[in-house]
């Protein structure tokens, strides 16, 4: 995933690149907010679903005691 900080001349978001040792600074267009946005609602729903099927798991072991 890129990096993401404040550009220093106007405030906005931007995606940073080290080349050469400069920093580069690119401006975030609102679809690749959007996409950005999407890929971790997704990522998280995976996380989420992963701790819940461990949490089962974890509370049919428990019962078989």
């Amino acid at each position: 995933m890129s990096q993401v900080a404040a550009c220093p001349t106007c405030g906005g978001k931007s995606k940073i690149k080290e080349k050469e040792g400069v920093i580069i600074y690119e401006a975030l267009q609102d679809k690749e907010v959007l996409k950005k946005v999407g890929q971790l609602k997704k990522a998280m729903q995976i996380f989420k679903d992963k701790a819940e099927a461990l949490e089962k798991e974890l509370e049919e072991l428990k019962l078989a005691k």
